[in-house]
């Protein structure tokens, strides 16, 4: 039933996630078993359920997989929680009453070593799909990414969408600083509304510091004064190349980091 706790080694074959990606998944930071921003997650992932035709988990449910996953535990801990449609045959029709598949599960997540190295990746996002604005259980694009980003001995892809604007890292949102203005890129080139971004746009504008969602070339990020990566693991994250080529720095990164970072 929806919001029913299922062991990872209990899915089916027939599960809709594993043979369509039929699902969503939310990872969030724990720091000594303590789950951050929690709620902010569970109602993206609500958010990302009416945009799927599936019905919300119950976030008690929720919320207590994501505590047993992480009892006990000291430092700081990945926590994924995982959706799925559930068993639904071989086709792409959905069963009439899904009974959702739900699992949380947790991994070391050691804070990031110092400023990324970023490359620009050859695999676009699809600005136009419905999915690339949402966290679902279909992230190839994502992994060939980040493959490719540490082929190139980087570490993280920075990927732009089909017009050519950029759009997110592998698994991040960017943003950029240019003459006391912070720029990301807006939902609509294929972003995902990242919780730690939502987070950084508030901070920033109690600083007095605005935020403009925009569509922008990599010129845009290459002329920029400051770059960097946020994400619910990261934190804010400065980057320090592209392709190669340096990056500025700006104090306004490590006080956004101090704020709301990881």
């Amino acid at each position: 039933m929806a919001g029913a706790a299922a062991p990872a080694s209990a899915v089916p074959f027939d599960d809709r996630g594993l043979t369509l990606g039929d699902g969503l998944f939310e990872t969030l930071l724990a720091v000594d078993g303590r789950l951050r921003d929690a709620d902010a997650h569970l109602a993206r992932l609500a958010a990302g359920c009416a945009a799927l035709g599936l019905p919300a988990p119950d976030a008690a449910a929720a919320l207590a997989l994501m505590r047993d996953a992480v009892a006990g535990s000291a430092g700081r801990r990945a926590v994924r929680l995982t959706l799925t449609a559930g068993s639904g045959g071989r086709g792409l029709e959905r069963p009439a009453s899904p009974r959702l598949r739900m699992f949380a599960a947790a991994a070391p997540a050691p804070p990031p070593a110092g400023p990324a190295r970023l490359v620009v990746s050859t695999v676009r996002r699809n600005a136009g799909s419905p999915a690339a604005r949402l966290k679902t259980l279909a992230y190839l694009d994502n992994v060939l990414a980040r493959r490719e980003a540490q082929a190139a001995g980087a570490d993280e892809a920075l990927m732009l969408n089909g017009a050519g604007e950029v759009a997110c890292a592998a698994a991040a949102n960017v943003f950029w600083l240019k003459a006391g203005r912070l720029y990301t890129p807006a939902l609509d080139c294929g972003v995902l509304a990242g919780v730690t971004r939502a987070a950084v746009i508030a901070e920033a504008a109690r600083r007095g510091v605005p935020t403009e969602q925009v569509a922008a070339g990599l010129e845009a990020v290459r002329a920029a004064e400051a770059v960097f990566l946020t994400s619910s693991l990261v934190g804010v994250r400065a980057a320090a190349s592209l392709d190669g080529w340096p990056l500025g720095s700006d104090p306004l990164t490590a006080l956004l980091d101090a704020a709301v970072g990881a």
